[in-house]
């Protein structure tokens, strides 16, 4: 695998078992100690680790930088900061300025690849440097007041052959007459000059700057692409920016809220209640719904977390409904929830469309469980068949429980294929059911008590729920020292295990694509047909490949 992916599998490992010594990372990601030595003295100059004698600790990934503990309304401002971050595109050249908002986005760009970040900030710029692998320029001039930022139309010349995809800028205040403005003319004047020829500006604005006004104006209303603020924000804001045509997201403590700029109110008002905000397949879903509901123009769309909690789900449920949404879009893990939240909508007269786990009475989108399965299954049984010759010892099954009796036909997938392709299966003594409580390191400790009882060098064949499953089994394996027992698939082929498809020498041999990156356009385009009182079908399936080493590139080209 290439450097980077590497080196996130290595902030991974670290994040599951701190303290790990150089030698068995060497081991488990089969690359010599001086190797992962490299890795780490480079992790730890992007301040993502901790080195310590024989290993490293992991610095905890959102972590507010130095100095900024202190600032005035920091938990708004890291709202702001995280949601902005979400809209950077890998392989982007940004400009960010020196605001303390600013700088709070630096640790939600760590996972980003290839950016280049223009800033006039010192400290922007030094915490970019230390934290984080991307390019930093610093634009020259003369130096503020305070210390912190250049100021004047000095450092300019180095810009103008550069192609500046995004600006994500504050101020001290936001006026609708003349946009946002800043204390010091000549801090303004240099921002004005830097946004001259950016086409797209995202304002970083708290609720306690709007309708305030500094000395200079640097970027008027027209000019802004995108607005993000926090919840507090004054009454009639809304349709005020609404009129300005500006896009607006309003960061709340619970939910998240994005709003139109076709200039009329939107015509829908839709709920999206996320799985969770740490697993990457459940990030990219979301990612994609927002970006469905922006090109529609006519949606509202206000996202809020299920935490892998049916207790939070109905918490959630309960806000939204306050929110007065037309639909809502549910993702959450636990089944049996699944009958309580339901009868809130309908007691609201609120339609629900069922991401990947059904719910009684809501519309389905998403697995095909049954065919993801089988796909899985017969690729790992034509690798048994060409490596084993078609026999092995013991087979491990990680299933989740919680997820109720569809999922369920995902491993029965797997079980079907693998059987077209083998002998036969091992017998119900040599067959292993564990929980994988849906996370990598559930997964983990099930895999590795199961091992412990398991003879070495007998041959162990894996499938997974998803693909949190299938990297925790890997890890198990690794921290055993026996991956080469064992062989892997995944389900989702997500994020955390591309890395681990693309090397040669991994047991994780590949993972059914649900392609959660698309799911946003069908969603949309379906929550649409059933507010608009369309027929649509109970349930709506994505359509399903099995991703390995061959493939790969066609389906996700790696970033240059």
């Amino acid at each position: 695998m290439i450097g980077f992916e590497r080196r996130q599998n290595i902030l991974r490992i670290l994040a599951e078992k701190p303290g790990i010594r150089v030698t068995q990372l060497a081991e488990q990601l089969a690359v010599s100690e001086g190797t992962i030595r490299n890795d780490l003295t480079t992790l730890e100059e992007e301040q993502q680790v901790r080195r310590v004698r024989g290993g490293a600790v992991l610095v905890e990934p959102d972590a507010p930088l130095p100095g900024l503990t202190q600032v005035a309304n920091a938990e708004a401002k890291q709202r702001i900061a995280r949601w902005a971050a979400e809209m950077v595109e890998d392989g982007s050249t940004i400009l960010l300025d020196a605001s303390t908002t600013a700088q709070f986005m630096i640790p939600h760009l760590r996972e980003h690849q290839r950016l280049t970040i223009v800033t006039n900030g010192l400290e922007t710029a030094r915490q970019v440097a230390r934290t984080t692998s991307h390019t930093v320029v610093l634009v020259g001039g003369m130096l503020n007041r305070s210390g912190n930022a250049t100021t004047g139309l000095l450092g300019l010349e180095m810009l103008k052959n550069m192609h500046i995809h995004a600006a994500y800028v504050s101020g001290v205040g936001f006026d609708f007459e003349v946009g946002l403005t800043e204390r010091h003319i000549e801090e303004a004047q240099l921002k004005e000059a830097m946004l001259a020829s950016i086409p797209r500006i995202i304002a970083l604005v708290g609720s306690n700057k709007i309708g305030a006004l500094g000395t200079l104006p640097f970027a008027r209303p027209e000019r802004i692409s995108h607005f993000l603020t926090d919840s507090e924000m004054p009454a009639g804001f809304v349709d005020q920016m609404r009129q300005a045509k500006i896009n607006l997201t309003v960061c709340g403590e619970n939910t998240v809220r994005s709003f139109t700029v076709d200039g009329q109110k939107a015509q829908f008002t839709i709920g999206f209640a996320n799985q969770s905000e740490e697993l990457p397949f459940a990030v990219d879903v979301r990612r994609s719904l927002e970006r469905a509901a922006a090109d529609v123009g006519s949606i509202d769309l206000v996202v809020a977390n299920n935490r892998l909690s049916g207790e939070e789900a109905l918490r959630v449920a309960d806000r939204l409904i306050q929110r007065n949404i037309d639909l809502v879009i549910e993702y959450q893990i636990d089944y049996k929830a699944g009958n309580l939240l339901m009868d809130k909508f309908q007691q609201a007269a609120i339609p629900v469309i069922a991401i990947d786990i059904p719910m009684l009475g809501a519309t389905f989108f998403g697995v095909d469980n049954y065919r993801a399965g089988y796909l899985a299954g017969r690729a790992l049984g034509e690798w048994i068949r060409q490596q084993w010759h078609g026999r092995f010892h013991h087979l491990l099954i990680l299933e989740e429980p919680r997820a109720g009796s569809l999922p369920e036909a995902r491993i029965q997938g797997q079980m079907d294929g693998l059987k077209e392709m083998v002998a036969e299966l091992p017998p119900a003594e040599r067959t292993h059911y564990i929980d994988c409580g849906n996370t990598t390191a559930v997964s983990e400790a099930g895999v590795s008590k199961v091992l412990q009882t398991l003879p070495t060098g007998q041959h162990i064949a894996i499938v997974s729920f998803n693909d949190e499953a299938a990297f925790g089994a890997l890890q198990a394996a690794r921290k055993a020292g026996r991956e080469a027992d064992v062989v892997i698939v995944g389900q989702g082929a997500d994020r955390l295990v591309r890395g681990e498809i693309r090397n040669p020498q991994s047991r994780l041999i590949g993972s059914t694509a649900y392609m959660p990156e698309r799911y946003g356009e069908k969603v949309i385009d379906l929550a649409l047909k059933i507010l608009r009182g369309e027929s649509v079908s109970p349930a709506v399936y994505i359509q399903h490949v099995f991703i390995d080493a061959h493939n790969i590139d066609q389906y996700y080209p790696p970033i240059e």
